[in-house]
């Protein structure tokens, strides 16, 4: 019994996929070779005709229904409701419904409870009628998943709002929160940067606790509509879950008993450090669910529809929309222009795209113009820190990510550029800052140095993700890489972060995926960083890491890692064949010395073999992750930027080698 091609659950043996490139035992070298330039051509040219006029290049960013269903469900709350656009979500939505009734959170996924929920609602707002067949397969698999009462704290807030759900039996987070000093347990420092944003406009919501109209009831989604909330054993007081709980109890009961003026001080202070944290674009973080509570937060606090504040950050959504050819309209949850800029200019250099090119200069200095020259939320720990990152998005001067820096450093090594000392410049500045957002333990988080607080992660309130942002082997892995093209391998804070990794190396050779799907993600960052450091072929580590990726390979010649490896063991490293997962894969054999094995061979054939006429690849799996498991992203230029590395790589080999050569390991 072989894998389904969506690889779902139930399959023996998740790593034999259906073959998309079946290929024989052996290839010879020279077809290979000569398809792997045709391919990269072809791929060159499909990826120098996306590019934006200003020098960017952006894929969308797609991640599940909820975005939409919530886009939907602010609407209403605040009464700028659009037949248009509700009926454009809705098609979008229905779209994305699955066979037995339900809603995933990434393609070839379980239905998940808390989506079907939002999905379900979201549909009724857009006059579709309980009754209807494909809503009443969802209701009923709500009721037989526990219903409502089931979902996550984030689904019961958006129904609180309705009077679908009580306030009273949701966590509580108080705004007094904003009182708490940096070296306090539960300080809003303490919680990733994602998770900041988006708490410090709920801790205003749940302290306001608002109730609108329901245009209709939701009895269908609960097992027992006269007790929607059945009571849950408390755990012992003596475990971390017991204590929480506890707290949480505590904190409803305070709730009753808050001194107004402190409470309307809180919520004051939360207001200020919620507009002052609004991008120039009107957004907040550039990611939409922090600006979705931003705008209901601002709102219960008395600003109108018609402030300036709200009228931008209203406009910032309409900008997350995909309209589609078939009328649907898509939300993206953020936007990824720097990402993919950076990306896709090391793609471009790596097949072979002069250093010169007016499109690689044209994608530096829009990368130039993006770096970020005054402090955010970072300083709070690193407060004598020059700035010099850049962000993920368009607008994000608050939160540069230290990934985003490495890789534009990296990218912006491969242009030949008319203004050299201003590359320079903010290689230097960027490459500073990033050596300064090194945490304690030697190793890099994606936005702050040592996020890395037990706490939050526990209170019953954070149920939605990862809401810490502790280092992370692909992001360290980026950063030793670029230090090692800076010429920096050798300095202590390459090494730290080299032992690091060395340290953080799993059992079967491969490492964790914490910002990609996931062990073959990991393990295709950490590879090339360590060579490149100076680590030799024949280093163990780097052994164990080439014999688990050719052990994972799949019988088509091609890599894939399901989503379901972050929760069950049979799925790391096997699932079906994807263009970025396989790419990762040869990128890291290619920097270990791989390149004239049949693994090699097979997985460049597999590529080759894959590409569409147009030079691109179809890529429907989710292979980029938010949240390990809870939040999965689809970027639709992953299947471009990746392969053409990898195929680059192939041809024309290793970047940078004359730079790391002959280095010893640490």
């Amino acid at each position: 019994m072989t894998a389904t091609t969506d690889g779902s659950a139930g399959a023996m043996n998740p790593r034999a996929a259906t073959a998309t490139n079946p290929t024989d035992t052996t290839i010879a070298a020279e077809d290979v070779l000569e398809a792997a330039r045709r391919a990269a051509e072809r791929s060159v040219e499909h990826l120098l005709g996306r590019q934006d006029q200003q020098g960017w290049w952006k894929g969308d960013l797609a991640t599940n229904v909820t975005m939409d269903a919530e886009d939907l469900l602010l609407r209403q709350f605040l009464g700028i409701q659009e037949p248009s656009v509700v009926r454009a979500a809705a098609r979008f939505i229905r779209g994305e419904q699955l066979g037995d009734g339900t809603w995933a959170t990434f393609h070839g996924g379980p239905g998940d409870l808390s989506a079907t929920i939002e999905a379900y609602v979201a549909l009724r707002l857009a006059g579709d009628a309980p009754d209807a067949p494909h809503m009443a397969r969802a209701a009923r698999w709500v009721r037989e998943q526990g219903g409502i009462a089931e979902s996550r704290v984030f689904t019961r807030i958006w129904l609180a709002l309705f009077g679908w759900w009580k306030w009273e039996d949701l966590p509580q987070l108080p705004p007094e929160l904003m009182f708490f000093p940096t070296w306090a347990p539960l300080n809003i420092y303490e919680f990733g940067c994602w998770a900041r944003q988006t708490i410090v406009p709920l801790t205003i919501v749940s302290a306001k606790r608002p109730v609108r109209p329901a245009p209709f009831p939701l009895d269908e989604l609960h097992t027992d509509p006269d007790s929607p909330n059945p009571p849950r054993r408390t755990a012992p007081a003596a475990s971390w879950d017991g204590l929480f709980q506890r707290l949480d109890k505590a904190l409803r009961l305070y709730h009753r008993i808050a001194p107004r003026k402190l409470r309307r001080a809180a919520m004051n202070n939360a207001a200020r450090w919620i507009v002052e944290r609004q991008e120039n674009d009107g957004c907040w973080g550039g990611i939409q669910p922090p600006a979705v509570y931003s705008v209901i937060a601002l709102h219960l606090l008395g600003y109108d529809l018609d402030h300036p504040v709200m009228r931008a950050g209203l406009a910032s959504l309409d900008r997350f929309a995909v309209w589609r050819e078939d009328g649907a309209r898509m939300i993206e949850a953020c936007q990824s222009p720097v990402w993919d800029t950076c990306l896709a200019t090391i793609a471009l250099a790596d097949a072979g795209v002069r250093p010169d090119h007016p499109a690689l200069v044209k994608a530096a200095d829009w990368m130039l113009g993006e770096q970020i020259d005054r402090p955010g939320d970072w300083a709070v720990r690193r407060p004598r820190l020059a700035p010099g990152g850049w962000a993920f998005e368009f607008h994000n001067d608050n939160y540069p990510d230290i990934d985003d820096t490495a890789e534009v450093v990296l990218a912006l090594r491969r242009v030949r550029h008319p203004d050299p000392s201003r590359v320079e410049d903010a290689i230097a500045r960027g490459v500073r800052w990033n050596l300064g957002m090194q945490s304690r333990d030697g190793a890099w988080g994606a936005f702050d140095a040592d996020n890395t607080s037990p706490f939050p992660n526990r209170l019953p309130f954070c149920d939605f993700g990862e809401v810490i942002d502790p280092p992370s082997a692909d992001v360290t892995g980026h950063v030793v890489e670029m230090l090692a093209v800076e010429g920096q391998a050798g300095q202590p804070a390459a090494r730290r972060g080299i032992q690091w990794l060395l340290a953080q190396q799993e059992a079967n050779g491969g490492w964790f995926g914490r910002w990609g799907v996931n062990y073959v993600y990991g393990t295709g960052s950490v590879v090339p960083a360590l060579v490149a450091a100076g680590l030799p072929a024949t280093h163990p580590a780097i052994r164990r890491a080439v014999a688990w990726l050719e052990s994972v390979q799949n019988d088509d010649g091609g890599w894939g890692e399901d989503l379901r490896s972050y929760r069950e063991e049979k799925w790391i490293g096997h699932g079906a064949s994807t263009a970025s997962q396989t790419a990762w894969a040869l990128l890291a054999l290619l920097a270990a010395g791989r390149r004239d094995t049949e693994a090699v061979r097979r997985g460049v054939s597999w590529l080759t073999g894959a590409q569409r006429a147009d030079g691109s690849w179809d890529e429907p799996y989710f292979t980029g992750t938010g949240f390990p498991w809870d939040f999965s992203i689809n970027y639709h230029l992953y299947r471009q930027v990746f392969p053409l590395t990898a195929l680059g790589r192939y041809v024309h080999g290793e970047p940078f080698a004359d730079r790391t050569a002959g280095r010893k390991g640490a």
